[in-house]
């Protein structure tokens, strides 16, 4: 069979409940990667919180970091990266908001946290990745690759139609948790990301398989030949994503399953 890169997501996707890879997934990743597959990661975590997924895995893995913001090569090599503009940091700074939602900067090299919110560092036991408590509302807005919004879902929707009403068009909105809203440059996403790494590959959409459970995951999954949505996954994706398949629950090994069927591993 000839190759093809498999990109997945990897909270509610490919790591299990306690935001983990089981044995299952990593054998069946490596399987994959001896027999001449590409592989990308690709999850609105930071770059060092990935890479420690991908130490796991053991594979020579792509990253897709940030929601797209940042794609690395298995070495470590920047391919492309794209920051929101200072300016739309700080008017996002700025913008009121209610007192349950932490505001988060994600850089090249660090997780930026206005107050402490160590409810937050669960997601990460597993890597070690953790924040660091800044005065954001002094930062010059430079080299940010995303803001993050924690907070309750109704409090984030009332944040999130403003910051489309103040800024429209400038921005891209979208949420990987329903307590998480994201925001990155405009045209900045996961699927952007992936369409310059199957470029890099030389590779054909037709022949990359996508893996995702989220809002951020829908122009990724619109562009692989072969989508799969969750079936945990958040109930607006499948209406996105129309051609997607959808597969298993992410807990254990949702993703590896339906992978080992269509590489015939098994």
């Amino acid at each position: 069979m000839d190759s093809h890169l498999i990109v997945t997501d990897l909270d509610n996707t490919l790591l299990d409940d306690t935001h983990a890879l089981d044995r299952f997934t990593i054998d069946t990743f490596r399987e994959l990667d001896a027999r001449g597959h590409h592989i990308a990661l690709a999850s609105g975590r930071h770059y060092h919180d990935i890479a420690a997924f991908r130490r796991h895995l053991g594979v020579p893995a792509y990253i897709l970091s940030t929601n797209g913001a940042h794609l690395y090569a298995p070495d470590d090599t920047l391919i492309a990266e794209q920051w929101v503009p200072a300016a739309q940091v700080r008017r996002l700074v700025d913008m009121p908001r209610e007192a349950d939602v932490r505001l988060n900067f994600y850089t090249r090299d660090a997780w930026l946290i206005d107050a402490p919110a160590p409810e937050l560092l669960v997601l990460h036991a597993s890597t070690g990745f953790g924040y660091r408590v800044a005065d954001l509302a002094a930062h010059d807005g430079e080299g940010v690759g995303k803001v993050l919004c924690i907070g309750r879902p109704e409090s984030l929707a009332r944040l999130e139609a403003a910051i489309r009403d103040a800024l429209g068009e400038a921005l891209h909105v979208t949420y990987s948790m329903a307590d998480s809203l994201e925001i990155m440059a405009a045209g900045v996403n996961k699927g952007t990301a992936l369409q310059r790494l199957l470029a890099h590959l030389a590779l054909p959409a037709e022949r990359c398989l996508a893996f995702g459970d989220n809002l951020n995951d829908t122009e990724m999954l619109a562009l692989a030949g072969h989508a799969f949505v969750m079936d945990n996954a958040h109930p607006a994706l499948t209406g996105h994503v129309p051609h997607a398949e959808r597969i298993g629950h992410h807990h254990p090994d949702g993703v590896a399953r339906r992978l080992r069927d269509f590489f015939a591993l098994d």
